[in-house]
C-alpha cells in the first residue's frame, strides 16, 4: 500500500500544474524512497477501463481552454477531452429531420423552377 501522504502531496502537484517528473526528482532528491515514490505513483494511475486508447498533441493556448473547462465542469483534462469526443459524436450522429422538412420547403417556395400547375 502506498504512502497516502505522498499520494496527497502528488494530487496536490499535479492540481497545481506540475508534471511527473517534476514532482518526482524533488522528491527522491529530499530522501524518498524510490519504491514509495514509485509505488504511489502506480496508486495514482488511471484505470483504463478499455483497450482503446488515443494519444493527442494539443496546443498549449487549447490545452489551457479545456483545463479551464475541466475545472469547472469537475473533472479532470482527460475526462473532459473524453466528454467533448463523445458529445461530438453523439452529436453528429443524431439528425434533425424537422430542420430538412424546413429547408426543402423553404426551397421548393423560392425556387425558380417551374411548378407543374393544371392547365
Amino acid at each position: 500500500m502506498a504512502n497516502k501522504d505522498l499520494i496527497k502531496f502528488i494530487k496536490e502537484a499535479r492540481k497545481r500544474g506540475f508534471d511527473d517528473y517534476q514532482i518526482r526528482d524533488p522528491l527522491l532528491r529530499k530522501g524518498w524512497p524510490l519504491n514509495e515514490v514509485e509505488d504511489a505513483f502506480q496508486e495514482l494511475k488511471p484505470r483504463v477501463k478499455f483497450k482503446n486508447k488515443i494519444t493527442i498533441f494539443l496546443d498549449s493556448d487549447v490545452l489551457k481552454v479545456i483545463e479551464k473547462r475541466a475545472n469547472k465542469n469537475l473533472m479532470t483534462i482527460s475526462e473532459q477531452i473524453e466528454d467533448i469526443i463523445r458529445r461530438s459524436a453523439v452529436n453528429t450522429s443524431v439528425k434533425k429531420p424537422t430542420q430538412e422538412k424546413l429547408d426543402d420547403m423553404l426551397i421548393s417556395l423560392f425556387s425558380r423552377r417551374k411548378r407543374n400547375t393544371l392547365k
